[in-house]
């Protein structure tokens, strides 16, 4: 580990991470346990590793643990796609149903329980609104509407139920939420991107994402599935109760995560690590390339690290999600990613220009090309929103940042 004032961080301040996520966090029971790594100019400069891998079972978190990253599968499948973008094989503003053909007359929620009224579309559903949440789709876990519901009732991106195919055949008898391009709903859109990557390419998703980014990235321990040598570092997954305190959501020892999905899921399947998931983020700093292997070009990580929302608008302007919160002001969302373009008007401590996501467990990530500095979070605690954890870890690096990028 790089000694942290070489590159522009205080030690004493960075153990302050440490200090706090304890206190606050770990010792009242409220998380079961929190890694935290922190890089700049691809040195790691800082990483902490606390708590409970397995709280019943007395097993202290390892740096090598392996985690449900759920949505943090997101920024992974958008690059996948965005490489056969740069093949040439499909472009950004190509209408989805070029390549799936079944969405081709699918139209926008009216009334109805099923059978549904629908209206045409204002245009056809694009690539590009898959990738920003644009698309009319939506996530059966909100609770707005009566095609949220029908997600729902059919179990949509459900891992044991149908594949790849089976699940845009599902989508095709159920209405958008919306035209596509006219708001912004977190959704189900990354997932669709995964078939499209299976479809395009030719290739099993699983299998593109193994031979194409995790192989050159030496992601070894990434994946749908944990692996039998996995078994033993899994982290137990928890749930926040009501009025505090956890209780057990899966189980590390008969964990779901053991069986083959039917469904690879690009918008939450994947299980990793810190070193590994740090790996694709050191990539994504450095312009689309890490030791030799480049996934993508400068150019077209600048573009998906833009914000793409219709009209520079910010997410608390577009949105009709569950995600719609003030503290997205200032913040709008790139092709695959969350983009702070207004540290300002968000109210955090960050650049212009910083992007990251996180995960339904509670993990995160960012990254700051200003600073060169890439953060990886993990820990294992449904909802993500339950603790502000994540706004108040991007406070305290920062906070520990104190000179400017050597």
């Amino acid at each position: 580990m790089t000694r942290p004032e070489t590159l522009g961080f205080s030690s004493e301040r960075l153990k302050k991470i440490d200090a706090h996520l304890s206190a606050k966090y770990i010792e009242p029971g409220k998380i079961p346990c929190a890694q935290v790594q922190v890089m700049r100019r691809g040195e790691l400069v800082h990483e902490t590793v606390l708590g409970h891998a397995d709280v019943a079972r007395g097993r202290k978190l390892a740096r090598d643990d392996v985690f449900r990253i759920y949505s943090m599968t997101k920024p992974i499948t958008s690059v996948a796609f965005m490489m056969l973008v740069e093949e040439g094989l499909v472009a950004l503003d190509d209408p989805v149903s070029r390549f799936i053909p079944e969405w081709k007359d699918l139209g926008v929620y009216s009334a109805g329980l099923g059978p549904y009224l629908t209206t045409p579309p204002a245009r056809p559903m694009q690539m590009v609104d898959l990738l920003r949440h644009t698309s009319g789709l939506t996530y059966g876990f909100q609770t707005r509407s009566n095609v949220d519901a029908a997600y729902r009732k059919l179990k949509v991106a459900d891992p044991t139920g149908p594949d790849m195919d089976g699940f845009v055949a599902e989508l095709a008898k159920l209405p958008l939420e919306f035209s596509p391009g006219e708001a912004w709903n977190y959704s189900i859109s990354t997932d669709v991107l995964g078939v499209l990557v299976q479809r395009i390419s030719g290739k099993p998703f699983q299998v593109f994402l193994a031979e194409r980014v995790f192989g050159p990235l030496g992601m070894t321990e990434t994946g749908f599935t944990v692996r039998d040598d996995q078994k033993s570092r899994l982290t137990a997954c928890y749930n926040a109760k009501p009025g505090g305190g956890m209780e057990l959501q899966d189980d590390p020892e008969t964990s779901t995560y053991f069986a083959t999905p039917n469904f690879h899921s690009g918008g939450g399947g994947l299980v990793s690590t810190a070193d590994d998931y740090m790996k694709f983020c050191r990539m994504l700093s450095n312009g689309g390339e890490l030791g030799g292997q480049r996934l993508l070009a400068p150019k077209t990580l600048k573009l998906m690290a833009s914000n793409h929302l219709p009209g520079g608008q910010d997410l608390t302007e577009l949105s009709r999600s569950l995600f719609s919160e003030a503290t997205n002001a200032g913040v709008g969302f790139g092709l695959g990613f969350a983009v702070t373009f207004d540290p300002v008007k968000a109210l955090l401590t960050s650049s212009p220009g910083e992007f990251y996501w996180g995960g339904a467990a509670s993990t995160a990530f960012w990254i700051d090309p200003v600073e060169d500095m890439a953060v990886v979070f993990m820990t294992q605690l449904l909802p993500s929103s339950t603790y502000p954890i994540r706004r108040e870890l991007r406070t305290l690096v920062y906070s520990a940042l104190t000179g400017p990028n050597p």
